[in-house]
């Protein structure tokens, strides 16, 4: 029987829970005896002009090695993160001459202890020459206040759009709206950091936690300017990233060079505070959703213009409306799109990837659509959904984004399944009578049907991942792989994979990831990519691993190739039919090196699917909103482990409940960050949520051996919108029609104030 498709407990679970894990924070190692540490000066102004510095009291102060500034610095700016992007937005490693927003980097404190780097900053004196600070997209847009004067504008990255009012001419109905996609905190278990040490030979090692090694790498030669073979980076445990920690930051990268420049090791922790103003924000976009059909539910024309806030230097997150637009029309067959986004700098926190990355933007832009449009005509929204949502004999479909989707039955089995399984009639049937008694606490239904591209990118489109498998003469095996865990499981997926080839047990299974010496080319862990992808690699290299095995087993057992098992009862190569004819990997192992290295490469992204319902409890006096059930069906094609399956699924709806309720960063008008400790930056605990109701659904892609699409980040797609809808549903008889996100009770309850006719 195979192991696949099981409930396996988690092998990496019992050191969490015990020993702990080794972050970099806690790493002990030889190279970095004697490290100083490193604390930032960061600009407590959101944008202004620099002076003067005076760095002479910290310079004094006890345990301090050394102060280091812009004029120290011999190195080139940081240009914007792609090609395509707007010339001239580099951001300086020490802000030179301005600064741009709260929390960007103007000196650079080494100290002997890490408590005398806060005592020594307090101590640096900088005069500012403030800005008008610009912080509404809509305003920068303007270009009347430039973050880069030289640049001549705001404007980062577009995708252009012809916005024609003619193709809703002949619609019967029309809605349209502008919404926020507000902007979130990553806000990981563990913040950033990191360790650098140069060795005599001249190499960089650093310790960064990551969610790609080789990317953060490729980070750190492209800001430190050297020679890629000079350079290793090492992942430790990694306390979660969520989109936030691909790559190098700058502060890493700046870490890295001090150690080289004082040619002693170096450390850096940041403080939460620090994470919150310092580590890349999140969405962050201004949606105008245009939806129009007839009065029987027939959908015909949709419009999406989105402003992208990417903050004040231009990461990844210009791209996301790129992502949104291939999405844009979800899981709906709607025959005409327009769509145009526009990205641009302001003076806040920049703006990467997060937790879906442009997808759950999208879909959170059409689900709003589709429920004012099914208010505006007076149809249940699931029935709306369903008399526009792809057929099953449309796939594989090609959108208007772009997008091709490989595989889903959304109208006959996510969304039918949802209602099921939710009882939805009875709850519409509670919901009356809640209505119909006036009651003070209201029920409201939200529903999201939903689409997202997982395991895309790669050249030429086609995206790949490699990995090793070798066995060693004492029957262990050691797996080499190109993705990055920090949370999902992969020493137990990896090890799953393993030894339902060869039969080896899994804790004789080892998966190392994460150093760039010992693994040079992979991909990491983003865009849900790793199972379809470095699993698959994995599954491959143990399948080649086989055939390897029985090639040399072949002369050792004087048979034929073909006549040759593999008994994985033994963990060996047996002739098939004579149970006495076997010889071990293990002993393969000993007579030469049994290891293969393969590179598994896909057909194109992978599209998994699915349906959410909520429900929301909603206290009308107050605004109270509270969630009471959530029903999910999220198809990832075949499951490998369904407890590593439900486990990203429990995230990744929290998540998403989390940005419907409560998540929010905010700015003042002057760009001062409002949400600097948790004590203003609330995220969902267990004590917000209820048990999630999750519904089982496979539809397997094509495009891998092992059936697999992506699911870490479905959770954050489905539930927002969902949670939304629903708050917005439970009030929506009294006249509300929105409510922006998170939906706080000060938020629900003017909006019920100003339906009623009353001032909020």
């Amino acid at each position: 029987m195979s192991i696949l498709g099981t409930r396996v407990l988690r092998t990496e679970d019992p050191l969490f829970l015990t020993k702990g894990a080794t972050y970099t924070e806690d790493l002990v190692d030889e190279r970095l005896a004697g490290a100083a540490y490193v604390t930032f000066v960061r600009s407590p102004i959101a944008h202004g002009r620099i002076t003067a510095i005076d760095t002479s009291e910290a310079e004094a102060a006890p345990g301090v090695v050394r102060v280091f500034t812009a004029k120290d610095v011999e190195l080139p700016p940081i240009p914007p993160a792609l090609p395509m992007f707007t010339k001239g937005m580099d951001r300086p490693l020490l802000a030179a001459d301005t600064v741009r927003f709260v929390g960007d980097l103007v000196a650079a404190i080494v100290t002997e202890e890490r408590y005398q780097g806060e005592d020594a900053a307090e101590l640096v004196d900088i005069d500012f020459d403030p800005l008008p600070a610009v912080v509404d997209p809509r305003k920068a847009l303007n270009d009347e206040v430039l973050l880069f004067p030289a640049a001549g504008t705001n404007l980062i990255f577009t995708v252009p759009g012809d916005l024609d009012d003619s193709v809703f001419e002949g619609c019967e109905v029309v809605i349209s709206r502008e919404i926020v996609n507000q902007r979130l905190a990553p806000a990981p278990m563990e913040v950033r950091a990191a360790a650098a040490v140069w060795g005599q030979d001249g190499r960089l090692t650093a310790w960064i936690p990551n969610q790609a090694a080789q990317m953060t790498k490729a980070g750190l030669v492209a800001i430190l300017g050297i020679d890629p073979d000079l350079v290793r980076v090492i992942t430790p445990d990694t306390g979660g990233g969520f989109g936030a920690k691909i790559g190098a930051d700058p502060e890493a990268a700046a870490v890295a060079w001090m150690a080289g420049r004082l040619k002693r090791p170096l450390r850096w922790v940041e403080t939460r505070s620090e994470n919150l103003v310092g580590m890349t924000h999140g969405r962050d976009q201004v949606q105008t959703i245009t939806l129009g059909g007839r009065r029987d539910g027939t959908l015909q024309a949709y419009r999406l213009d989105v402003i992208q806030d990417c903050g004040a230097y231009p990461l990844f997150g210009a791209m996301l409306p790129a992502f949104t637009y291939s999405m844009a029309t979800g899981v709906y067959d709607i025959p005409t799109l327009q769509y145009r986004s526009r990205s641009v700098a302001t003076n806040k926190t920049s703006v990467a990837a997060y937790r879906g990355a442009g997808r759950p933007e999208a879909t959170a832009a059409i689900e709003r659509a589709m429920d004012l449009f099914a208010a505006e005509i007076g149809m249940d929204p699931i029935e709306v959904r369903k008399k526009n949502v792809l057929p099953p004999e449309a796939f594989p479909y090609k959108t208007k984004g772009g997008a091709l989707y490989d595989s889903g039955e959304y109208a006959a089995a996510a969304i039918d399944l949802a209602v099921d399984a939710a009882d939805y009639a009875g709850l519409r049937a509670e919901q009356a009578q809640k209505r119909a008694n006036g009651d003070v606490v209201q029920m409201g239904i939200g529903v999201c049907a939903y689409v997202e591209v997982t395991g895309a990118g790669g050249e030429g489109g086609s995206p790949s991942e490699n990995a090793t498998v070798e066995v060693h003469p004492d029957g262990s095996v050691t797996v080499l792989t190109g993705t990055s865990p920090h949370g999902q499981g992969h020493q137990t997926a990896w090890s799953m994979l393993v030894s339902d080839q060869l039969g080896i047990p899994m804790d004789r299974i080892t998966v190392k990831y994460g150093d760039t010496d010992l693994v040079p080319v992979g991909g990491g862990t983003m865009g849900s990519r790793s199972l379809q992808q470095g699993g698959a690699a994995v599954h491959q290299a143990t399948k080649e691993l086989v055939e390897l095995a029985k090639t040399r087993a072949a002369d050792l057992l004087e048979a034929n190739v073909d006549d040759l098992v593999v008994d994985t009862g033994r963990a060996a190569i047996a002739v098939a039919g004579v149970p006495t004819a076997t010889i071990s990997f293990a002993e393969l192992a000993a007579q030469e090196k049994l290891s293969v290295y393969t590179v598994f490469t896909t057909d194109g992204a992978t599209f998994p699917f699915g349906a959410h319902i909520a429900v929301v409890d909603v206290d009308t006096e107050s605004g109270k909103a509270e969630l009471r059930r959530i029903v999910t069906v999220d198809d990832a094609g075949t499951i490998l482990n369904p407890l590593l399956f439900d486990g990203q699924r429990h995230g990744g709806i929290a998540q998403g409940v989390a940005q419907a309720l409560f998540e929010e960063v905010l700015y003042d008008e002057d760009g001062n960050p409002l949400t600097s400790t948790f004590a203003s930056y609330p995220f969902v605990s267990a004590t917000e949520l209820p048990s999630f109701e999750l519904v089982t659904m496979q539809t397997p892609t094509p495009y891998n051996p092992l059936g697999a699409k992506g699911i870490g980040e479905a959770g954050t797609i489905g539930a927002t919108p969902a949670v939304q809808n629903a708050v917005i549903d439970a009030v929506s008889h009294l006249g509300v029609r929105h409510i922006e996100m998170p939906t706080t009770p000060e938020r629900v309850w003017s909006a019920i104030q100003q339906a009623a006719g009353g001032t909020a």
